[in-house]
């Protein structure tokens, strides 16, 4: 494998900042890692759009991101994830990854009773796709799902703290606390900036399993077992593009990652 390989970034891409979720475990536990990450921010949220139009988002994002000479591509959004990341691989020469087969795992893995909850998007949650995984590993479980569509114009808003939050969560997870659920998956890469308040609303009795974490432990496997992880000893480089309302992005993105966003260029991505 040549180095100039081995140096090339890692392509990260969902439909605003929810994604940045994964990208801050990337930046974490990949610390080498130059990164490229694209915010499909002019067609957010992709929670509410057909199956067609996420295939054709997630085709025109990974034409830009191989532009950049990406080695791998994150889909760092449950929705696409769930209705796009099978088309696009068969099309793709390189590693994508997406972040539910993961977050599945880690759930199967965490369960003690095999009743696993899922938040997610409407897109998400109607596709089905965490039960139909999940069953794969554990045939026997038990999925509970909830679209909560609420939560990502709350977090883009820069509501995650606020009580107003505090009463969308009970409206939408009441019905849930009442089950004998143990394990519940956010999934959608925005929750995990709502995690210290589900987790407080569940309490100690049901285990979060927070998908970001663990497809950045899925991606050091992949860049590993094929050769192509960065052995550089120079300071990662992470580039944003975003769709549109790159000052908005770029403040968000100040709050959720450890690394301090100068820039965020804005992309026509109509033209991929």
């Amino acid at each position: 494998m040549s180095n100039a390989n081995r140096t090339a970034p890692v392509g990260v891409f969902d439909s605003g900042v929810g994604g940045l979720t994964v990208a801050r475990e990337i930046m974490r536990q990949l610390p080498r890692e130059n990164m490229v990450y694209f915010g499909d921010t002019a067609r957010v949220p992709y929670g509410s759009k057909s199956r067609n139009n996420i295939i054709r988002y997630s085709r025109q994002i990974i034409r830009f991101l191989r532009t950049k000479d990406v080695k791998a591509i994150v889909i760092a959004c449950n929705t696409a994830s769930a209705l796009a990341l099978d088309a696009v691989k068969e099309e793709t020469d390189i590693p994508v990854i997406g972040v539910i087969v993961p977050g599945a795992r880690a759930a199967v893995q965490a369960t003690q009773n095999k009743v696993i909850g899922v938040a997610g998007t409407e897109a998400t949650i109607q596709s089905e796709t965490y039960t139909k995984v999940i069953r794969e590993m554990c045939p026997d479980a038990a999925v509970i799902g909830k679209p909560c569509p609420l939560f990502v114009p709350l977090v883009e808003e820069g509501f995650a703290k606020h009580r107003i939050t505090e009463e969308v969560i009970d409206i939408y997870l009441s019905d849930m606390r009442q089950t004998d659920m143990d394990t519940m998956i956010l999934g959608c890469t925005h929750y995990p900036l709502l995690r210290s308040r589900i987790m407080a609303y569940f309490g100690e009795k049901v285990h979060i399993v927070n998908p970001a974490y663990e497809t950045a432990v899925d991606l050091k496997k992949i860049l590993d077992e094929s050769g192509t992880a960065n052995l550089s000893e120079e300071a990662a480089a992470y580039e944003f593009y975003v769709s549109d309302a790159a000052e908005k992005f770029t403040r968000l993105a100040n709050t959720i990652l450890p690394y301090d966003v100068a820039a965020t260029k804005v992309v026509n991505i109509e033209e991929y």
